[in-house]
């Protein structure tokens, strides 16, 4: 399963374009570890004081990820880049957040066709295989217990699942030109 990484740097004054050109080449080099699935940059808009950095990679799976933090490319981008930057933050993502990463995500009429997909059978499949033993419990608790099953669900097995066999519709031409 894809595991996808949000990497926030600040930039110290004086240093953003340094960083930037820097950080393109690295982002093309690190291709060359074949797990990584996918990198791009987000930077503030022109005319904006903030030196924030965001960095989104994908990776085939956690042994790529590891593989790719503990490789000398990595090592020798992670020692450049602190010259230039303050502490970075990683984070991986999960549920809802990595379900529609790409460049160029979905429409949103698009995202939430696809969520629908998931819910609807999720939440089927929840009330007749809870029903009979919750019902007797209090409404709230019902209702609790449903949506702590129904959103581990989603999160982790049906949701990647959809996305996956809807990637070719998620990001098909018309919602590529539907983002310009």
């Amino acid at each position: 399963m894809p595991i996808h990484v949000a990497i926030t740097r600040k930039v110290l004054p004086g240093k953003e374009d340094e960083f930037k050109e820097a950080l393109r080449h690295f982002l093309g080099d690190s291709f060359l570890h074949g797990g990584v699935h996918g990198a791009a940059m987000m930077t503030a808009l022109p005319g904006s004081e903030s030196r924030e950095i965001g960095i989104l990679r994908t990776f085939a799976n956690q042994a790529e990820r590891d593989a790719f933090y503990n490789s000398k490319l990595f090592k020798d981008w992670e020692a450049y880049a602190s010259t230039l930057t303050e502490e970075p933050v990683y984070r991986e993502l999960t549920g809802l957040e990595a379900w529609f990463r790409s460049p160029v995500p979905p429409p949103r009429w698009k995202m939430a066709a696809a969520t629908l997909c998931g819910v609807y059978p999720t939440s089927l499949f929840l009330t007749y295989a809870l029903g009979p033993f919750i019902q007797e419990l209090h409404p709230a608790l019902k209702t609790l217990i449903v949506a702590g099953c129904m959103v581990g669900l989603l999160t982790w097995v049906v949701m990647p699942q959809v996305t996956k066999a809807l990637r070719p519709w998620l990001q098909s031409s018309d919602t590529q030109s539907a983002q310009k």
